[in-house]
């Protein structure tokens, strides 16, 4: 009767040392999961801040009058009057 008992001992702590190494490798690939993730995300924050300082500085040349002046010369062939532009078609 007590050599049961002792194996009865000895299967139940084998089970319970199985269940805690399985417990801590799965908690241990959730944790991985959930750093990588965070690295990810960093990332992204760390991308979008600069493009937000991007877009900042462009709004505030967009309202200068020398990127109107650039923008209307070259996309809408704007010139001042009596402004003289030569086009070179030799190529």
């Amino acid at each position: 009767m007590m050599k049961k008992t002792k194996i009865y001992k000895k299967i139940l702590i084998i089970g319970i040392a199985i269940y805690v190494v399985f417990t801590l490798v799965n908690q241990q690939k959730a944790l991985n999961q959930y750093t990588n993730t965070s690295k990810e995300l960093t990332t992204q924050i760390e991308e979008q801040k600069e493009q937000k300082e991007q877009l900042a500085k462009k709004k505030d040349d967009v309202t200068s009058l020398d990127y109107i002046e650039q923008i209307a010369r070259e996309k809408l062939d704007m010139y001042y009057p009596n402004e003289r532009v030569y086009v070179d078609r030799g190529m």
